[in-house]
């Protein structure tokens, strides 16, 4: 039987409840991406920063929800020459919430999904199939 987190909140959901949802949604992940990564830390974040802006050549940092960050990259496209062997899955709070608030959705289901879609992305699973994980995901969790 999967335990589910139900919050509440009457109040914004702060960078510590997001990650709390995050993680939990992190041992839960569709197989396939499980077995993508070996070590995933996740972080949560307010809002991008200006380098990963520009580094993304974002028009609005309000449209990034997710970033992952492989081992070996400091940045899109630059390597690290210092040994950490765990990627790291960033997530945008603010953006986050902005989208639970705009769309009304869970704001689990929300949190997942940013989840599946960037590891999925990083990973070059197609469109279809980052689809059809996150419904079939989705389907799993109720």
């Amino acid at each position: 039987m999967n335990q589910q987190i139900i919050m509440s909140f009457s109040v914004p959901p702060s960078a510590d409840d997001v990650l709390v949802i995050a993680n939990a949604q992190l041992e839960i992940l569709p197989e396939e991406l499980l077995e993508a990564f070996e070590e995933l830390v996740v972080m949560v974040e307010e809002i991008p920063d200006e380098t990963t802006e520009a580094d993304l050549d974002l028009e609005d940092p309000f449209d990034l929800l997710a970033l992952y960050k492989s081992a070996k990259e400091v940045s899109p496209g630059v390597e690290k020459t210092t040994a950490n062997d765990n990627d790291v899955l960033i997530l945008y709070r603010r953006p986050l919430l902005d989208s639970w608030c705009e769309t009304g959705e869970d704001l689990t289901q929300i949190i997942r999904d940013a989840m599946i879609e960037e590891i999925a992305n990083n990973f070059d699973f197609s469109d279809d199939d980052i689809e059809e994980m996150a419904g079939r995901h989705y389907q799993g969790m109720l």
